[in-house]
């Protein structure tokens, strides 16, 4: 049934996601309330953003007294949760010798940190195919599907995608025309795909052997949502020299971050960027109670402890022939293309999950979701991808 908002939305709002499958209006935790009052346990989070999940106390708070305080002020002035949060960034990543730049978004902080590039004096970026940074011109340039980057031809950049988990098709990629290597420590958008023990570090080792920078994109899987702060901790001797970050950063409240450390720091000077509601006080407000949060009430094992119940679980169904990710960053491969119909059923159902391809589910729930949360989605799955499999088989010539 097509609600009343979704009518509108069809006469008012640009047509570039097609049409919305529900009008929610409420949420409270891990879960969201449609216009009609139907319920479900979200497992999307807004595309990994709502790590606090719907309506957070802590998050409507910080938001509500920095707002009653100081809204927004521009970059001409510093402001108290700007630099705070600027500084919990850096001590988070134990960098000393860092600095931050504050935006609105991943694409917006991938897209700073290729203009930081620029500033070596190279121009040639190597990325893995794959690979997703956001669909602004520079960003698409990085990112891989060519079903997004051929109709805005031609984009910026000298741009050569490599194979990911491929450490030899990167060191032959690489040589002194490099100003950077770009990766994804999990690759999120290509159906959450892990690396293998070594490719990071390998990867950061072949940048360095010809003087590129190596930059990671946290984007989806920063501030917890693998179980460390960042996922490039999960692997030994990884220490980029630049890392982008948004989605969770803000709980839902938009904002991203270009950090780099040591040179690449001092690259962007005065006139060099900018941007007019970046690190607003608001937003850095509403950051600084992710981060409290987190740490208050332990979410990083939380995650480590909920993403193995998931992982698990989806293993024991059937037509569910690999499960890959970490923490709440959890793909699931099925055994035939029904992973569109799944994300259907599922809905029915009362859960909304995301399908990445035909065959691909991936599963990134808020940090808070509930060990019930979860023990319902086991018991709904079996019938949930039982009536996907039947309706695929229908819909086939």
């Amino acid at each position: 049934m097509t609600t009343p908002i979704q009518e509108r939305y069809a006469d008012a709002v640009m047509n570039t996601f097609g049409p919305p499958a529900l009008a929610l209006v409420r949420g409270k935790g891990a879960h969201v309330w449609d216009a009609d009052g139907k319920e479900y346990v979200d497992l999307l989070a807004g595309i990994a953003v709502n790590a606090l999940g719907h309506a957070h106390p802590a998050l409507v708070e910080a938001v509500t007294a920095q707002l009653s305080t100081l809204g927004h002020v521009s970059n001409f002035f510093a402001t108290e949760p700007q630099v705070s949060l600027a500084e919990r960034l850096l001590s988070l990543l134990g960098w000393n010798d860092g600095r931050v730049f504050f935006s609105n978004s991943g694409a917006e902080a991938n897209e700073a940190a290729l203009k930081l590039t620029r500033r070596t004096g190279r121009t040639r970026i190597v990325a893995a195919e794959g690979s997703f940074h956001g669909r602004t011109m520079g960003a698409l340039a990085l990112t891989s599907k060519a079903a997004y980057r051929e109709p805005f031809e031609p984009l910026p950049g000298d741009v050569t995608f490599v194979p990911y988990d491929d450490l030899a098709a990167l060191a032959a990629a690489v040589d002194e025309t490099v100003a950077a290597v770009v990766l994804e420590p999990i690759q999120g958008e290509a159906g959450v795909v892990v690396p293998s023990a070594g490719y990071l570090a390998g990867a950061q080792q072949v940048a360095r052997d010809h003087g590129a920078l190596f930059w990671l994109d946290e984007v989806q899987t920063g501030i917890g949502r693998t179980g460390a702060w960042f996922a490039h901790q999960l692997a030994e001797g990884v220490d980029p020299d630049v890392v982008t970050l948004a989605k969770g950063l803000g709980g839902g409240i938009p904002i991203g971050a270009t950090i780099a450390r040591g040179a690449a720091a001092t690259l962007l000077q005065p006139g060099n960027h900018g941007t007019t509601f970046g690190g607003n006080p608001v937003a850095a407000a509403a950051a600084l109670a992710v981060l409290d949060t987190i740490v208050s009430d332990d979410l990083l094992a939380a995650t480590v402890e909920r993403g193995d119940q998931m992982a698990s679980l989806l293993a024991q169904q059937a037509g569910v022939v690999e499960v890959t990710g970490a923490g709440l960053m959890r793909g699931a491969e099925l055994d035939g293309p029904y992973a569109v119909q799944a994300v259907a059923a599922a809905r029915e159902a009362g859960f909304i999950l995301n399908a990445t391809g035909p065959t691909r589910l991936r599963f990134v729930p808020p940090l808070v979701i509930t060990t019930d949360d979860l023990d319902a989605l086991g018991v709904a799955l079996p019938a949930i991808l039982d009536l996907a499999r039947s309706t695929a088989q229908e819909t086939q010539p």
